[in-house]
């Protein structure tokens, strides 16, 4: 089987990748083994060396590292760049705290000597999707190798030029060899890697459906899997809210990299009293946006990732409308492009509230109040983030507890930072990455109890 890679802004083919045979994939498993048995026994001193000599390679090779971003899904370059600093930065923060993270926690028992250690499961399989895919595969990736883990990365089919550059990275920087190596292998071969003895947990970021086949996959052989799924993110704005700021950072909160995030607000739901204002505001934005060549540095929408892709958003859409929805700008797709759309009269039951919207779409559902903006931002069965807009913070931080997602941004965007667990509950999965939190999910936790006798 032969991988594309597919220039979305040209539709012409990048590169193509051979996938490895059977036996290829059986070497590299029992390489990362092998090699698991010696980065063990590195120290934190030595893996946070290699993190800071990966993030200089990564600062260093910035402009080169985004234009393959953008020559090979379609995000804006000046989106890319910001994606490969990010990636430099939770090499250093992990980097730096590691080791106080992973310090054996002293605890009072009955025992003369009793304490809590956590200690690297082995080979991590990771399942990376083409999004974001420098930052998502390092979001993964170095918590989990400076942890002691080894990692087998299997990349998007459509990233692969992103998956080896990545892999390069690791190795100029230092790692041994096969402590980080990519798999070129299609979708179909995962199930059978998951269950090798070799692999002892695997983190996917992708879909519901992708989710669903991992998990039952690892479950069947008793793995763990940390699974970071779709969502629908509420953008509720309340009536006291900065109106202005909100409707700003809405605009940034639908259309990065032309809507196709995780954590991307999609569902906008203001109440009545101020919808008209936001609404007229997030247009004046919405107008000031320029689609075009992602390569060009004033651009803010690319194509997005495929013409497949655009027609998956087109078809939401104009289900949507056929229940009644109105399309009042955009609503036109030519190839992989699609135009920065705002649909309103979208209610519970449509395409554009029910299901994941990757692309650059802004649905709006008006809430009479507060207490009805809540109930429509929770009638998902996604539960990744929500954004809430109000300028009473105590108001604010009382309601935190009224939303079942992994995340609630209070007068700010949804986004992922090293300092703050990232996960979802429900259709949007389970476990954590980032943080303290992130890293302590690649450990075996085992407690320790000890008696003089």
């Amino acid at each position: 089987m032969i991988l594309k890679s597919i220039n979305p802004y040209t539709n012409k083919t990048l590169k193509e990748f051979k996938e490895l045979s059977d036996r290829q994939v059986k070497e590299l498993l029992i390489q990362s083994g092998e090699a698991f048995k010696l980065w063990k026994k590195t120290s934190f001193d030595h893996r946070k060396s290699l993190m800071e000599k990966a993030a200089v390679l990564l600062r260093s090779n910035r402009n080169e590292y985004a234009e393959t971003i953008t020559l090979e899904m379609g995000k804006p370059v000046k989106e890319s760049r910001a994606e490969v600093e990010k990636c430099a930065w939770v090499c250093e923060y992990y980097g730096k705290n590691a080791e106080q993270f992973l310090s054996a926690e002293p605890v009072k028992t009955d025992a003369d000597l009793s304490y809590v250690n956590f200690e690297p499961l082995g080979t991590i399989l990771g399942v990376m999707p083409w999004n974001f895919p420098f930052w998502q595969v390092f979001r993964f990736a170095v918590p989990t190798l400076v942890a002691g883990n080894t990692v087998l990365l299997k990349h998007a089919s459509n990233a692969q030029i992103c998956a080896e550059t990545i892999e390069s990275v690791f190795k100029g920087a230092g790692f041994p060899p096969d402590v980080f190596r990519n798999l070129v292998i299609g979708s179909a071969g995962v199930e059978k890697i998951i269950k090798h003895d070799i692999i002892k947990a695997v983190s996917l970021t992708g879909s519901d459906l992708a989710g669903q086949k991992v998990a039952e996959a690892a479950g069947s052989v008793l793995k763990k899997c940390v699974l970071e799924l779709g969502g629908s993110n509420a953008f509720i704005v309340l009536e006291d809210a900065n109106i202005q700021k909100a409707a700003e950072t809405g605009i940034r909160a639908r259309f990065q990299n032309a809507g196709q995030n995780c954590i991307a607000a999609k569902r906008f739901i203001p109440v009545r009293k101020i919808s008209d204002k936001f609404l007229e505001l997030f247009l004046e934005g919405i107008r000031k946006l320029k689609t075009g060549n992602p390569s060009e540095e004033d651009t803010d929408i690319g194509p997005l990732s495929s013409v497949k892709q655009a027609e998956i958003v087109e078809d939401q859409v104009k289900r949507s409308v056929a229940q009644g929805a109105r399309i009042i700008t955009g609503g036109v797709r030519d190839n992989a492009f699609y135009q920065p759309t705002v649909v309103v009269d979208v209610k519970p039951g449509m395409p554009l509230f029910d299901e994941e919207v990757f692309g650059p779409v802004a649905p709006f559902t008006v809430a009479d109040d507060e207490e009805d903006a809540i109930t429509l931002a929770g009638r998902t069965h996604y539960g990744l983030g929500v954004s809430l807009f109000t300028d009473d913070l105590k108001k604010a931080n009382d309601l935190v507890s009224e939303f079942h997602d992994g995340a609630v941004f209070i007068n700010g965007l949804v986004k992922s930072d090293p300092r703050l667990p990232f996960g979802g509950t429900r259709g949007s999965g389970y476990g954590r990455e980032l943080a303290i939190q992130g890293i302590r999910e690649s450990v075996n936790v085992k407690a320790v109890w000890a008696r003089k006798l």
